[in-house]
């Protein structure tokens, strides 16, 4: 057995209800067995009430969810006019002790970015410089949420598509291992779009972190700074 998280939408406020489900997992890196693994995690949270579930990640059998995937969306960068996706602007962004930002990474592909050696050599994670901006590491999924949002933004028809879903998983994510989370992202989205925030608000890093406030303080009790746009 197994445990990994729904994403629910939150419907009354700005966040994300994190359900954690338990179902049978099917061991081994193949992709089919990602997918049965992902298929037992959904019949168990449609056995706790969820339904329309969308699986994000490059395992899921959803073309849609395949492309929500921070390894394949884009986004076009406004200064250079360069099409990058969320994992390979994400890595690239991180800034340690030791160095960085690397944004030579930003002219790799999703897996070169991520298996980069200078994320592992450069010291602790102090902070991410996305362009010219800074953010913080705490909150410790803000970078990442308005990262990927902004880029979701970007590509109309899958913003749209994903309001015909109620919640969301990602099978590679365990929160026992990781903190960033592509499902997570798409859930606190359309959360901030059912209650009233505008594209220029979500757009904006400092007004993306007072309108999510209360969200991280529920969720890690901390707080974080000023920044600026993509």
């Amino acid at each position: 057995m197994a445990s990994r998280p729904i994403f629910v939408p939150k419907q009354d406020s700005v966040g994300v209800i994190e359900k954690p489900i338990e179902f049978k997992w099917h061991a081994g890196m193949a992709a089919s067995q990602k997918k049965r693994s992902i298929i037992e995690l959904h019949e168990s949270a449609k056995m706790s009430g969820f339904d329309r579930i969308l699986e994000i990640s490059s395992k899921s059998e959803n073309s849609l969810g395949v492309q929500l995937s921070a390894f394949n969306l884009l986004f076009t960068t406004k200064k250079y006019n360069k099409k990058v996706s969320v994992e390979t602007a994400f890595q690239g962004s991180k800034v340690f002790e030791k160095g960085g930002p690397f944004t030579d990474m930003l002219g790799l592909d999703s897996r070169g970015a991520k298996k980069d050696i200078r994320l592992k050599e450069s010291g602790n994670l102090i902070s991410f410089q996305f362009f010219s901006y800074e953010f913080p590491i705490i909150p410790r999924t803000y970078f990442y949420d308005w990262l990927y949002i902004n880029s979701l933004m970007q590509n109309f028809r899958l913003a749209e598509e994903v309001f015909s879903y109620d919640c969301f998983s990602d099978i590679e994510f365990n929160p026992k291992k990781s903190i960033n989370c592509q499902a997570h992202a798409v859930a606190l989205y359309i959360s901030m779009k059912n209650n009233g925030c505008t594209d220029s608000s979500l757009k904006d890093p400092l007004e993306f972190l007072n309108i999510c406030q209360q969200h991280y303080t529920n969720q890690s009790r901390n707080i974080g700074v000023q920044c600026s746009i993509i």
